[in-house]
């Protein structure tokens, strides 16, 4: 039987991954194994089956008889495991929700309902490393990805509101620490009839400019306010999350004539939802009408979204779309700036599609191909 080992399946993307293995059945037809970082001997996840205590995830020798690893411990783990495993002669698949092997030359950037022809062509070629791909390119592209398929995309540029989800589960809780702040010194205020908004907000701008707000993750308020950097600096001026979206996209599509993407990247007060604003070049004219049957089209999971104010509130934020794989993308029209150019909105779980629903996806292809 085909053994699979998992690391890192207790933190944050990990547990998402193991939730939603157990909704869909995916610990079937293979010996899951389990690893750890810091509780060897451990009792292992409940995934309905009787399995071994937790192995040590960095005895390597443990790993020579796996035929897939199964990934969500980090960057570093990565870094450091995976090219000793690959020295050692291991030839089993290595599936990674870490961005450190996306652009590898031997590795291919999973999105199965956007690039499962990519996926299989690498199957094909005996290709054994497959990485989840950048959370805002991989919710564009599931969004988009009608668009991209009929081959209407000149260009994109796309402004991204992401969510505190993004940048890891202590930045989750120091929001909410910002937020029982804000709470906190404005209460008696909010309650009182009498008080003024202009009160209220002299109060809370004073909170955030102290030198108590709790910053230590984020490095700024989010609550109340945004932070539009996200990731370090590259030599363009773009921020490595920004510089993503041309390199991520192109190398998931295997485009043969590159399609420029780019944009800001802003982290605003959501918890676990992306939202991107898009403004496309198409390279033709096509009908509105059209081009929301294609968006529709694209997947399974893609929902168009009238244009209307009432249906946009209940339908096309992150407080309707967080746990859910729907991808919504509304407020679609073509714009002044010539028929060629739409403009588009949408959001989806960054911890879902924009994280574990790709891994655990292609585990299934992987285990499937091996059977």
């Amino acid at each position: 039987m085909l053994r699979t080992g998992f690391v890192g399946w207790r933190g944050m993307v990990g547990s998402v991954l193991m939730e939603r293995m157990l909704q869909e059945k995916d610990f079937l037809g293979y010996e899951p194994l389990f690893f750890t970082t810091s509780n060897v001997g451990g009792t292992g996840p409940d995934i309905g089956l009787d399995i071994p205590p937790l192995k040590d995830a960095y005895e390597l020798d443990l790993f020579s008889d796996l035929d897939v690893v199964v990934s969500c411990q980090g960057g570093d783990y990565t870094k450091e495991v995976y090219p000793k495993l690959r020295s050692a002669g291991w030839k089993g698949f290595w599936i990674d929700s870490a961005s450190t092997l996306r652009m590898a030359d031997d590795s291919i950037i999973v999105l199965d309902p956007v690039n499962r022809a990519v996926i299989d062509r690498g199957l094909s070629k005996g290709i054994k490393t497959y990485i989840g791909g950048n959370c805002t390119v991989s919710l564009m592209l599931m969004g988009l990805s009608g668009l991209f398929a009929q081959g209407l995309v000149e260009w994109i540029s796309s402004m991204t509101y992401q969510s505190a989800s993004g940048a890891g589960a202590n930045n989750m809780k120091e929001l909410i620490a910002q937020m029982v702040a804000i709470g906190g010194i404005t209460q008696d205020m909010v309650k009182d009839p009498a008080s003024t908004a202009l009160e209220i907000d002299a109060m809370v701008s004073e909170e955030l400019q102290s030198g108590s707000f709790p910053t230590e993750f984020f490095g700024a308020p989010l609550a109340a306010s945004l932070i539009p950097w996200i990731d370090k600096a590259m030599e363009s001026g773009q921020t490595k999350e920004e510089w993503k979206g041309f390199v991520e996209t192109n190398k998931i599509l295997q485009t043969t004539n590159p399609i420029p993407i780019d944009g800001i990247c802003v982290r605003v007060g959501a918890m676990r939802c992306h939202s991107q604003g898009f403004t496309i070049k198409l390279n033709r004219d096509v009908p509105l009408d059209d081009l929301s049957e294609i968006i529709e089209s694209g997947n399974d999971w893609v929902k168009i979204v009238p244009n209307d104010k009432e249906t946009t509130l209940q339908e096309l934020t992150p407080a309707a779309v967080g746990g859910t794989l729907i991808v919504p993308v509304g407020r679609l029209r073509k714009m002044i700036l010539g028929p060629e150019y739409l403009a588009a909105f949408s959001c989806g779980d960054q911890l879902l599609w924009g994280a574990a629903e790709p891994i655990r996806r292609i585990l299934k292809i992987v285990v499937q191909h091996l059977s």
